[in-house]
This record gives structure tokens, C-alpha cells and sequence, in this order.
């Protein structure tokens, strides 16, 4: 039906006659002259209607906003004063000579443009008009050149796409499965995968040696801006591999989507431990281009009067940090009570602080509902070890290590942004040797990453001490965001039986991985790999602040579509074929 795309006319086609296919983007009506920004899947160009072409004038005076048209005219260069230097074909527009309708439409319950202020509930409810935006439209551009750049990189290195099971049984993944109940077995039921591990397991010991793909995941959790229910990763294993293998393979990928999708050359892959990023930063996947660390001050707080420090800095679980702001002491006692308010939310009982107004003048040069109960001879030396200066704010987190490490650690980030710490561009790290298990309230082992992850040391070792056992385990981290996480992966059926002891499964691990210990015991070769989310890894090179954004028909943070009202009731008739009964029905 076109000749042409709107976005792609240019100088060079002036004098030609075109015809156009799109949506009405703007109408405006000039003194009789009516302006048509057209607007299709390449971008937007202008159209001209004067009352010279009668029967075409009169239509176009009938369109508005989002009509889709037919348009055929010359394209010729814009006047002297008028050319739109914003605008990719700003030096030209098209003298409309003939104009179709092709559909109507009503008028749309936001402006699709860049300036759109229409709130998410509403952009989610009318989904199919948000992503007619030229900035949506961009941001699943930039994902499909991602996915394909992924792909092509993964093949060249020999990596098979294979495709694994949507409808499994429900793993011990970290979070609740999403449940599929079987017609066919009554009161049993599929689960969605998680991830595809133990599949992706399998097919290194089928001897496929290098599998990759681009998995659906579901995880029924609690939401955040960087999470959805239901979400993509690139799912990679290979065999006869070390974890240095997969994190240059990680690295080389990262680098040539970076450089064919954004033209951006990645820096190097610093390479922190995990016990050292959480000395640091507090976090376990901090964000380097901030320049805030965490300074250790609990020797020298163990035998103030304080309790809320003394307390803490002799608790083996306890720890105290000081935090120093640069350039924090101009923030506002409203500022610093906000910063005590979201401290707060991760478990913190208060925010601690010294304002350094003049270094030179001792006590008296600094300002804090604290210091009284100090020594002065403590707060010159906590001054001294953080390295204090005129302008300078210090934090304190005093509690158990890890309400210290999320409360501070999420501080942090708040103060590189709010103070514009932050260094321009990109800071990619690994995140390695993390701890194999850690405790619940009750004791309870539960694995950091999942529970085929290979422990570093002997399977008698492991039983001996598993909480202070650490794993073949590597994660990616990029501005702050977790962009993958992956391990070398158990391979020996001991070290396995070893690894469920320890989890406490018993029995369970029989019913549950009964297969995966058979498979185990037919001569598994060493392996590992890595998933990586290309939600979030989108999210970020589009820079915006939400997966939603990059993904074409997103659910909300109650995972549900509002668009077309999903989840909703099921007919009766539907769940008696399924043999589910259902307790809010029953009650009504």
C-alpha cells in the first residue's frame, strides 16, 4: 500500500512522489493550510493539505488525532526558516495531493507522544496505544537487537538452542511456583518454571555440552520495578568449562551487545568476593560508580557507654559502620529525618550522624544529637579512619549485620544519586565465592543461589561446617543491578546427597530429584553457566526505571493485567473438568 516510510524520507527524495501509510501523530490547522504529522513504525514526517486539492483539503479538515490514512503527495523542502532541526526529516515535508481514510479512531485517553503524563495504571489499561509511542516502540527495538545480537554471538561460539519444559514439577527455586492443575491426573498439578536449571542440567549430562536459550521464567513474588511474575533470561551451560570460562564468555557477550546495539565499548570486569563487596558496600551487588564505602568502626566503639554502639560493636552478629556523605553536612534536618524514615524500612531503628562544619575546631566543629554521648577522643578517631572533611556528613549503622548491610547499603545508593556522586557511564563487576547456604530465624540451611550449586571443598567438609562453606558461585553486576547469576554446578552424586543433607530434605530430595540423582550416577561431566535477565539488562540500556517499560504487555505490581483483566474467575464447568473447587466460591 506505501511506497515509502514516513521516517525515512529525506532531502534526497524530493520531487518524488510517495504514498504514506500511518496514524495521524499531530493535526494543525494553519490559516486554511491543515498539517498532518504523520506517523509510522520508522518515525514522523510532515504533511501539507492547501486548498488547491479541493476534495483532499476537505478530508483532511474531517481527520484527528490517531486516524490511520493513506497518503500520497510530493515531497519537496521546507521553507527557508522552517526546517525542524529535532526532527529527522525536518528538511522536508509532503504536499499532499490524495487522501484515504482508512480507519477512524476515537479520541485517545492520553497523548501518545513524548510528553505524555498519563499515570501507568492507565498507559497498562490501554497497553496497545502506549505502545504506539515512538519512545515505546524504540525501547522493544532495542530489545529485539539485543535478543538477536545474544543469539548470533552464542551460535558463532557453538551454543545450541534447545527449548525445555514449560509444564514441570515444582522445584525449591527461592520463590512460590505458579501452579498448572492437570485434567488428566486429578488433584496434581504442573509448575511453571522458575528457570530452567535442572533441564538445562540434564542436557550436559545427555553430553550436549553447549546449550543456551531464551526462557520464559515465572515466579509468583512480590514485585518490584525491576521484577515481573513472569520474565525473560538467557539461560547458558556448557560442559568441561571452569568458572573463569563462563564469566569471559559473560563478558565478551555483554561487550558485543554493548557495542553493536548502543555503540558503548564495556570497561574492564573488576572482581570482587562476595564477603568483601558486603564489607564495602553492604550489598551484594553494589553499585561502583559510587564512591560511598562502608569504614568499620566497632573497635572502636566496643567500650563506650552507648549502648546503641557499645551493644552492637560486641555482638559477634552485630556490626558498626560509618558511612561518610562528601558534601552531605549542606542536607537539611528534613532531609536527614527522610533518610532515617527509608533507613527504617529495612529494619533500622534510627540514623546516627555527625555534621562536619570545621574539623579544625574539635567538638565544637561538628553538629550531631550524638556526640554527647561520645568520647571525643572515639570521634576524632572515627573522623580520622573515614577520613573526614570540612562539609562532610557521617552516617551510622549500629544493629545485627545484616539490618546494618540493607539499611546502609540502600542509604548509600539514596546519597550517590541525591548528592550526584554517581560517575558518568558504566561499571560492570563480578560478585564470586559467595557463601553456599545461609540460615533462616529458625536455623533453618537454605541455599544463596540454588541447591545444585557446586560447594567449594569435600562433601565431609560441607556436613562439617555448612554454614561456613562457600560456593563455585559468580554473579554479574551492572550500575547496581543484579544482571545474572550463575555457578559451576554439582556434578558428583556424593557431593549432591551431601548438599540435600545438609538442606535438611530427606525424603523429599528422592521424590523431588529422584531423575536428577539417576542422571547423576550414569557419568555427569563437570559443567556450569549462567543466567542472565534481559528484562532488566534491556532496562538498562534504555534507561529507564522500570522492566515494565521494556516489555511489550507487562502485568502491574499485583501481578495482574488490567488490560485484559487477568487473573479472572473461571467458569464452573471449567473447574470441575480440572477437579478444583474453589473456598471464596464455596463460601458465597
Amino acid at each position: 500500500m506505501r511506497s515509502h516510510y514516513c521516517g525515512q524520507l529525506t532531502a534526497a527524495d524530493i520531487s518524488s512522489e510517495v504514498t504514506l501509510c500511518g496514524w495521524v501523530h499531530r493535526r494543525r490547522d494553519h490559516g486554511g493550510v491543515i498539517f498532518l504529522d504523520m506517523r509510522d513504525v520508522r518515525g514522523i514526517v510532515q504533511v501539507v493539505f492547501d486548498p488547491d486539492t479541493q476534495d483532499s483539503f476537505a478530508m483532511a479538515e474531517t481527520v484527528r488525532s490517531e486516524f490511520v490514512l493513506k497518503i500520497t503527495g510530493k515531497v519537496r523542502a521546507r521553507e527557508a526558516g522552517k526546517v525542524n532541526p529535532e526532527m529527522p526529516t525536518g528538511e522536508i515535508e509532503v504536499l499532499g495531493t490524495q487522501l484515504e481514510v482508512l480507519n477512524q479512531a476515537a479520541t485517545p485517553p492520553f497523548m501518545l507522544d513524548e510528553f505524555s503524563d498519563a499515570g501507568e495504571d492507565v498507559r497498562l489499561r490501554y497497553r496497545y496505544l502506549d505502545l504506539r509511542r515512538p519512545e515505546m516502540q524504540e525501547r522493544l527495538r532495542i530489545r529485539a537487537a539485543v535478543t538477536s545480537n545474544i543469539r548470533r554471538y552464542l551460535e558463532e561460539a557453538e551454543f545450541v538452542d534447545v527449548e525445555t519444559p514449560t509444564l514441570t514439577r515444582a522445584t525449591p527455586e527461592g520463590a512460590r511456583d505458579y501452579l498448572v492443575p492437570s485434567r488428566t491426573h486429578p488433584g496434581e498439578f504442573y509448575a511453571l518454571p522458575q528457570s530452567p536449571q535442572v533441564f538445562k542440567q540434564l542436557l550436559m549430562m545427555a553430553g550436549l555440552e553447549k546449550y543456551y536459550q531464551v526462557a520464559r521464567c515465572y515466579r509468583d513474588e512480590d514485585l518490584r520495578h525491576d521484577r515481573q511474575p513472569e520474565f525473560t533470561q538467557i539461560d547458558i551451560e556448557a560442559s568441561f568449562v571452569s568458572a573463569e570460562d563462563i564469566m569471559q564468555l559473560t563478558e565478551g557477550l555483554m561487550r558485543q551487545v554493548f557495542s553493536a546495539v548502543l555503540d558503548v565499548q564495556l570497561p574492564d570486569f573488576p572482581i570482587l568476593t562476595f564477603d568483601d563487596a558486603m564489607a564495602r558496600f553492604g550489598s551484594d551487588k553494589p553499585d561502583l560508580r559510587n564512591p560511598l564505602e562502608f569504614v568499620d568502626v566497632a573497635d572502636l566503639l566496643q567500650d563506650v557507654e552507648f549502648k546503641v554502639f557499645s551493644g552492637p560493636a560486641k555482638d559477634a552478629q552485630g556490626r558498626v559502620v560509618a558511612l561518610k556523605a562528601t558534601g552531605g553536612a549542606s542536607l537539611s534536618r528534613r532531609v536527614i529525618d527522610g533518610y532515617t524514615e527509608f533507613v527504617g524500612r529495612y529494619g533500622a531503628k534510627g540514623l546516627a550522624y555527625i555534621k562536619v562544619n570545621t574539623l579544625a575546631d574539635g567538638m565544637a566543629g561538628l553538629q550531631s544529637p550524638i556526640i554527647k554521648f561520645l568520647p571525643e577522643a572515639a570521634v576524632q578517631q572515627i573522623l580520622e579512619r573515614v577520613g573526614a572533611q570540612d562539609g562532610d556528613l557521617v552516617f551510622f549503622g549500629a544493629d545485627k549485620a545484616n539490618v546494618v548491610n540493607d539499611a546502609l547499603g540502600a542509604l548509600r545508593n539514596e546519597l550517590g544519586r541525591d548528592l550526584d556522586l554517581l560517575a558518568p557511564g558504566w561499571a560492570p563487576c563480578w560478585v564470586v565465592d559467595w557463601p553456599m547456604f545461609e540460615a533462616d530465624r529458625e536455623g533453618r540451611f537454605k541455599a544463596m543461589h540454588h541447591p545444585f550449586t557446586q560447594p567449594k571443598g569435600t562433601p565431609e567438609a560441607l556436613l562439617a561446617d555448612p554454614i561456613n562453606t562457600y560456593a563455585a558461585a559468580y554473579d554479574v553486576v551492572l550500575n547496581g543491578y543484579e544482571l545474572g547469576g550463575g555457578s559451576l554446578r554439582i556434578h558428583d552424586p556424593k557431593m549432591q546427597d551431601a548438599v540435600f543433607q545438609a538442606l535438611n530434605m530427606g525424603q523429599e530430595a528422592q521424590s523431588k530429584f529422584g531423575f536428577l540423582l539417576d542422571a547423576l550416577s550414569y557419568g555427569c561431566p563437570p559443567h556450569g553457566g549462567i543466567a542472565l535477565g534481559l528484562d532488566r539488562l534491556v532496562m538498562l540500556m534504555t534507561g529507564t526505571a522500570a522492566i515494565r517499560d521494556v516489555i511489550a504487555f507487562p502485568k502491574t505490581q499485583t501481578a495482574a493485567c488490567i488490560m485484559t483483566a487477568a487473573p479472572s474467575p473461571v467458569d464452573v464447568h471449567q473447574l470441575r473438568d480440572l477437579h478444583i473447587r474453589t473456598l471464596e466460591r464455596e463460601a458465597k
